[in-house]
Parts: structure tokens; sequence; C-alpha cells
């Protein structure tokens, strides 16, 4: 018997119940659906994030504290106060650094008139505009001078300025932070992001401002502690003999040799790391959904053996008329293959329909984001043929090996 036939065949006996073919393609419908639209949303995510990581560029270098260790118990990363301002002077004159930016961080509650929202404080200096590679959507950004004299100005993030002001001009305005007053001197270039990873809902003050009023800093070997020193190097190809260069600074200022009290992380570190959590997130969202593929399989398998018992005489009549045990096998492979490839397509439809309505929620200060990508689609496309293949296998086996004989005298 050949493919025409049996596809023929096969369409014949499906269309006769529809009804139960299409119940049968539900739970493979909803799971390609699944499969399809759990893996744009985590695949748009990973880009969405990779992009925010890459925009801020790959020839930055981030000095972190060290960590404390208490009754034998070491503390995570960071959480050490061993950065200085004195630090990040110290490197400036290094070679192949193009700028040294120390910050300090916190978040505050920032209100305006009646409006209010939180967002992260970050002091910083005027160096930390070229070092991030972020620009200015109008007004300025901190100067030396608010450096020096401890000014109250502050320059807010885009999204910030929209929740706080709408469509007011806020350069001028004044705004609270935790209660103190600060004078708007600028707004940020929208870049977007997610979540923590969303530079638009940061505001900006001047590094001694937020050591004095705000993040109450404390000292370290007598210098003012950071939080951060963001250091841009010419290009990554140097990173490594710069990473030496200011390991070595560091370790004769602190005095240390054996345990570094100061970890320094490249762009390239913190990509990695991101690409992995969101990657490990994207097949944990795809697995749980591909669960609901299995019980649409599980489905095709029951009314497959529904569909031998039924059909027990006709199998009979086409053996003794010459069919072979393969014919039979094929016929009913090909209906379980129908069923699964046609949920699948359905399945894709649907899926990518529900991607693009997901994509561009705003969840909080997170905007979903989704990618239907051609290997998800295909990922799809080959779970849906083999789970037709192998839940259909048993009830096409079944139906190839009964005996003549026996299925003649069904009834």
């Amino acid at each position: 018997m050949n493919i025409t036939e049996n596809l023929r065949i096969a369409l014949r006996s499906l269309s006769s119940n529809k009804m139960r073919s299409g119940l049968t393609m539900l739970g493979i419908i909803i799971g390609v659906m699944a499969v399809i639209s759990m893996l744009s949303i985590g695949r748009g995510t990973q880009a969405s994030i990779t992009n925010q990581i890459n925009s801020m560029g790959t020839n930055l270098l981030y000095v972190r504290p060290g960590s404390t260790q208490s009754s034998g118990v070491r503390t995570a990363e960071g959480s050490a106060a061993t950065l200085t301002m004195e630090d990040g002077a110290a490197l400036e004159g290094l070679a192949n650094i193009v700028a040294v930016a120390p910050q300090v961080e916190s978040f505050g509650q920032l209100a305006y008139l009646g409006n209010n929202t939180n967002g992260r404080v970050i002091g910083v200096t005027p160096e930390y505009l070229d070092a991030m590679n972020t620009k200015l959507a109008s007004g300025d950004f901190i100067s030396a001078q608010n450096v020096t004299t401890n000014s109250a100005v502050v320059v807010i993030g885009s999204e910030i300025a929209t929740t706080l002001f709408d469509t007011a001009d806020p350069i001028g305005q004044t705004i609270r932070i935790n209660g103190q007053n600060f004078r708007v001197i600028g707004v940020m270039e929208a870049k977007g992001g997610t979540g923590f990873m969303n530079v638009d809902t940061q505001v900006y003050v001047p590094l001694t401002t937020a050591m004095t009023r705000l993040s109450r800093t404390g000292q370290y070997r007598g210098g003012n502690s950071v939080s951060q020193i963001n250091v841009k190097i010419t290009d990554s190809s140097v990173q490594d003999s710069v990473v030496q260069s200011i390991s070595e600074v560091l370790r004769e200022r602190h005095r240390v040799q054996f345990q570094d009290d100061f970890n320094i992380q490249s762009q390239q570190d913190i990509l990695n790391a991101a690409s992995q959590v969101t990657g490990t997130l994207t097949i944990f969202l795809g697995g749980l959904a591909a669960i609901s593929l299995i019980v649409g399989g599980i489905g095709i398998m029951n009314i497959m053996l529904v569909s031998v018992t039924e059909r027990t005489r006709e199998i009979g009549l086409r053996k003794a008329v010459g069919a072979r045990r393969g014919d039979i096998l094929t016929q009913f492979l090909t209906e379980a293959m129908i069923l699964s490839l046609a949920g699948g397509f359905i399945g894709i439809l649907l899926g990518a329909f529900i991607a693009r309505l997901m994509s561009g929620i705003q969840m909080g200060t997170t905007m979903l984001n989704t990618a239907v990508d051609p290997d998800s689609v295909l990922l799809a496309v080959l779970f849906s043929a083999c789970v037709g293949l192998f839940f259909g296998s048993y009830p096409a086996n079944r139906a190839a090996s009964l005996r003549p004989i026996d299925a003649l005298r069904f009834e």
C-alpha cells in the first residue's frame, strides 16, 4: 500500500469521528501552544537582558568589595566595606584605563506633589556618564562642583520622569528623596530593561551627597567607603593586563597578600551569568509546558486503542484479502501522526498569537517581551511528531498483531 492510499484511509477514518478526533488533537494543541508561548517569553527575556548589558559596552570592569567573615562563616561578596573613593583615584593613572567612576547605591522613595514611586538611588561622579556609556536626554549631569559642594541635585531616569511629571518638564523642579529636597538638573535617555536591570528607574545624585545624606557610608582605612568602582578600559583585548594592574594596586593599598578583599568582574562575566540563568529559566518553562504534550500523547494512545477495538473486523477482513502486517501498522501510525502533526500546527499558530499578545505587557517596572524563534517552532513540531509516533506505536502494533481468524470472529 502506498503513502497516498494510507493517507486517504487515515483521513476517512478520522473524519468519520470528527468530534473525537478534534478532542484528541486538543491535548496536542494545548501542549504545543504552551511550549511556544513559554519559550517565547523565556527567549524574549533573555534577549532583553543581553541587550541591556551589551548596551553598556564590553569594555567595562566592575571592582566590588570582598566579603566579611564572622564566627567562621563567610558572607556574600560585596558585604565588606573595603573599597573607597581614594582607591578609585589611585586607579586613574593606570595604563589602558579610560575612566574610573566610584559609586554608592541605595533605594529611596521619590515624590513630587501627589506622585511618588520607588527607585534605585546611585551616588556618582561626572566620570560615570562616560564610564557607563550613558547619555542625557535633557539638562545636565552631575558636575565636579556638585560633588565638591555636596549639592542637593539629582538626575532622574526617563521612567521616573514620566511617573512623577507625566508630560511636564522636570528640569528645575524639586523632588523629595526619602523626605529630602533635591533639584532636578537632568533626565537620562531611555534605555529600557527588565526588573532590577531597568536603568530607567534609577536616579543619580552627587557621590558625596549620597554618602552624607542618603547612604550614610562608613570609613575604611581612613577613606570613604563606596559600593563599587566602575572602570572603563580602552578595549576588551587588554582586560587581563588591566585586571592584573588593578589587583596589584589594591593589594598594596589594602595591605593584603593571601586573600583579596575585593572582586573584579567584567561585563562579559555578567553577560555569561545572566545568559546561564535566563537559559535555565527558558528550559524550565519549556519543560513544564512539555508535560501537557505528554498528556496529549496519552490521549492519542487512548483513542487509537478504542479505534483498534472498533475496527477489529475491518482489520481481519483486510488481512484475509492479503494485507500484510506492515500495511496495518503503517495505517494506524499514519492516523496517529496526522492527529499529532495537525494538532501541532494549530498549536504553533495559537502559541505565536498568544506570544504576540503578551509582548509589551507592563508587569510592574518590567516590560514583558516575547520572541518566537524558528528553533522553538522546529522543536515543537519534532516533539509533537515524536509524541504521535511513540504513543501511536502500541495501538498500531496491537492492530497489526491481530490474527485474521480472531479478528473476523470479533463481535
